[in-house]
């Protein structure tokens, strides 16, 4: 009698692609709203942060080795009038955590913003619980508001007999309307009766394509400048009360303009996602991509010893076989009589032949290498 361990497969993926790309432009230049690319300077916003405690969780919270959560309490309940034991408290339904918001500008006080609140210590979830007030400050020190409420996680983790059910992190969640501001977030977005606004993807073109439509609207002739690719100043008309101003920026936001994005192919190799833009042109090409899996198994036989007989090292013999697989695709190319291929139109054709997405990245790094992808290639 044998015991066979079969040691784990090596595998070689490779697949024999053949492309022909035709050259083709690809022009997806559309309007938007200068709000929609772009904002004015100084209402970007303001981010705080605060620390605070997480309560009523089923045994979930911080252990006793997260000192601070333990100090934290103390000094809480002190505040109440009562002393804890500082020798095991064993608090377990506490998690300290960090709150983090972004407020808009211009928010008053007694607005309401959602928080964001992360676990600190080793919690293992805050499903169930609820924030206890915690002030939130700026990056200067000065405290706006205070936030509390119960937390939404969006999740679930439930643990039992040693099996474990979870979906989306349970250690970060969120308090809808948790932060009342106790002070206002002002705003200083006009400047000797100039704006200046601010792209969101710097870009010449589309910097001087704003620039020409604020000239080319009602009463803004030659009020427009661009400063750099992502700064274009306006000179706001003399003598207009605050009211007036806010009506001429709201006509300004709703411009449309014709935006010149760059070409680009985003690849994150982690999670195999690729993402073409409309501007990439493909140039003539032909890509051949070796499709070969080899296959190698190792098989490791032991013999088994003598009944009530103990060795100290059982004879082991081992054995290898190896598979070979060769797969051709057939050629598809992409041919569209006098119309330029959409994107949607590439992904087909590399469909039809069955593309993986970790094929795709290796052949549109070698497009890129051999000069055929007219575009910016990115990597993540």
């Amino acid at each position: 009698m044998a015991i066979k361990l079969v040691s784990k497969s090596y595998l070689i993926r490779l697949a024999i692609i053949i492309i022909m790309l035709p050259v083709f432009g690809l022009n997806s230049a559309s309007a938007a709203r200068i709000k929609d690319i772009a904002s004015i300077e100084g209402v970007s916003g303001v981010q705080v942060i605060g620390y605070g405690l997480v309560t009523g969780l089923n045994n979930t919270g911080d252990n006793q080795r997260s000192t601070y959560t333990v100090q934290s309490v103390s000094n809480m309940l002190k505040r109440f009038g009562l002393t804890i034991p500082q020798t095991d408290p064993r608090i377990r339904n506490v998690a300290a955590v960090m709150i983090t918001t972004t407020i808009p500008t211009f928010s008053k006080p007694g607005s309401k913003i959602d928080v964001q609140v992360s676990s600190l210590g080793d919690a293992t979830s805050l499903q169930g619980g609820v924030l206890l007030m915690a002030p939130l400050s700026t990056s200067t020190g000065e405290i706006i508001g205070m936030a509390q409420g119960p937390l939404s996680v969006g999740g679930y983790d439930f643990e039992a007999m040693g099996s474990r059910i979870s979906r989306n992190f349970v250690t970060t969640g969120r308090v809808p309307n948790g932060l009342i501001l106790d002070k206002e977030i002002p705003g200083n977005f006009v400047q000797n009766q100039q704006i200046k606004i601010i792209l969101r993807d710097p870009d010449f073109t589309t910097a001087n394509n704003v620039a020409v439509a604020i000239n080319g609207s009602p009463n803004m002739a030659n009020s427009a400048s661009p400063l750099d690719a992502g700064t274009i100043q306006v000179q706001l008309p003399a003598g207009q009360t605050p009211a007036q101003m806010i009506q001429t920026i709201a006509q300004i936001e709703v411009l449309p303009v014709t935006s010149d994005p760059v070409a680009r192919v985003v690849i994150n190799e982690r999670t195999g996602t690729i993402v073409i833009g409309g501007n990439v042109q493909l140039l003539p090409a032909v890509v051949a991509h070796g499709g070969l899996e080899i296959q190698i198994q190792k098989q490791v036989i032991f013999a088994q010893p003598a009944p009530f007989t103990i060795y100290k090292n059982w004879p082991m013999a081992g054995t290898a076989t190896i598979n070979a697989e060769e797969q051709v695709n057939p050629a598809t190319p992409l041919n569209v009589a006098g119309m330029p291929p959409t994107v949607q139109e590439i992904a087909n054709a590399l469909n039809t032949l069955k593309v993986k997405p970790r094929d795709l990245i290796s052949i549109f790094q070698a497009l890129k290498e051999a000069g055929a992808l007219q575009g910016e290639l990115i990597i993540q």
